[in-house]
């Protein structure tokens, strides 16, 4: 089993992103996050809702505010962000904050409402090959080196000169198999859409798929690591069910989520947790409790710092 760091984070908002109306809501959980030595927040990414802050002026206006803490997109919506110019934002944000970013990518969500914004609507299958070459082309645009020529069927550059900044990780939102696929070949981490957990059908599912593909390519799967958005409410005293009844986490006492983590870690590989409050605390409250009183008992109980 891998024995990488555990990374602990904090949503910005909701699955479909920060709201315009909250910008204090949402500068006041990145600076509890950053103040509570977290390692990430995270924001969502569907440039059709006018309502909600664009991701990346979101992220580069964040990491300008914070010390510590990387930012990452969870996930690009690939379909609105060509890959030449989304490996141009990425390394000028590392550059910029010092290696503080984690790139989320995804094959594109909400296909039905992607047209809107004059993109052409692409099968599910076109979307997923274009994601995995778009990996292969940001990476390559990473981390200096000789000029890059890339001729595929979605991106085609010519003699384009490399930043000097090193790619970020790099993590995707895949669902199906083929992008399982994609994955387990190119991938650093895995988020389960959903909110699924490791207790849940669609990991059990999915994660031997990247682990077949990694071996296939070559890889270790324990490279891929699976970061997972945990959400939930904390609570004052124990909770006598911690689960509903579809199996999804709740909540509980900060004992009873230092309990579920730890074992998520030790017992199932879980790399990684989001954290975001579903309860009525506010939510710079909530991440600040997170941070307090779970986050270091994890780290000391599965002996990762």
């Amino acid at each position: 089993m891998s024995q990488r760091r555990v990374l602990f984070g904090a949503s910005l908002g909701q699955w479909n992103g920060a709201d315009v109306g909250n910008v204090p809501g949402v500068l006041e959980i990145a600076a509890a996050a950053d103040r509570g030595g977290l390692d990430m927040f995270t924001i969502a990414d569907h440039l059709y809702f006018g309502d909600k802050l664009d991701a990346y002026s979101a992220v580069g206006f964040l990491l300008g505010r914070t010390s510590t803490i990387s930012g990452a997109v969870i996930v690009t919506n690939l379909p609105t962000r060509p890959a030449p110019a989304l490996a141009r934002t990425i390394s000028s944000l590392s550059a910029l904050s010092g290696g503080r970013v984690i790139l989320g990518i995804g094959a594109g969500a909400i296909w039905d409402m992607i047209p809107q914004l004059g993109i052409p609507r692409l099968t599910p299958g076109a979307a997923v090959r274009a994601m995995e070459e778009a990996i292969t082309l940001i990476r390559a645009l990473c981390g200096g080196g000789e000029p890059v020529t890339f001729d595929g069927s979605f991106y085609q550059v010519t003699g384009l000169q490399p930043a000097p900044a090193p790619a970020p990780p790099i993590w995707t939102g895949s669902v199906h198999p083929k992008s399982l696929a994609v994955t387990g070949r190119t991938a650093d981490g895995w988020v389960p859409s959903m909110g699924s957990d490791w207790l849940s059908a669609r990991y059990r599912e999915s994660r031997p798929l990247i682990d077949a593909a990694a071996v296939e390519a070559g890889r270790d799967p324990a490279g891929v690591a699976s970061i997972f958005n945990f959400g939930g409410r904390i609570t004052s005293e124990p909770l006598a069910q911690n689960r509903d009844d579809a199996g999804r986490w709740i909540g509980g006492s900060a004992r009873q989520w230092i309990e579920e983590m730890t074992a998520a870690v030790l017992e199932h590989g879980a790399g990684g947790f989001i954290y975001r409050s579903t309860d009525d605390t506010p939510a710079p409250v909530a991440v600040a409790s997170f941070a307090r009183e779970i986050v270091p008992a994890v780290r000391e109980a599965v002996g990762r710092p």
